[in-house]
């Protein structure tokens, strides 16, 4: 999946985003088809989720833990920005936190990839 829905610049910022109410719709639309990329394994796709919760854009409110279990998942599937975002995320969240973050993400593990051992 192309990084189409997320416009990312230089550096450690995001371009903003102005929505209006009618764009909402079409934005939690983008975030539905980048969860379905993620879910099939598109290491920029959870990239992006993890940006977007990071900043609270495209439909996604600003949560570190969910942005930190993105870039956290991003980061083992070998997307090279990811463990850099995923570290500045952290710098921002207590130890309780991230160790959801971890939770979720192996949870997510558990529930997105088929069980291979049951073949």
């Amino acid at each position: 999946m192309a990084q189409t829905w997320i416009k990312l610049v230089s550096g450690n910022e995001a371009a903003p985003l102005n929505e209006t109410s009618a764009d909402s719709a079409a934005t939690d639309t983008l975030v539905g088809a980048c969860l379905a990329a993620a879910a099939a394994g598109d290491n920029d796709a959870l990239f992006d989720l993890g940006v977007a919760f990071s900043i609270g854009s495209h439909g996604a409110p600003c949560d570190l833990i969910e942005a930190h279990k993105w870039f956290n998942l991003a980061a083992v599937a070998g997307h090279e920005e990811a463990a850099l975002c995923r570290a500045e995320v952290s710098d921002d969240m207590t130890a309780r936190e991230i160790a959801e973050a971890q939770r979720r993400a192996r949870e997510w593990l558990r529930t997105a990839k088929p069980d291979t051992r049951a073949a």
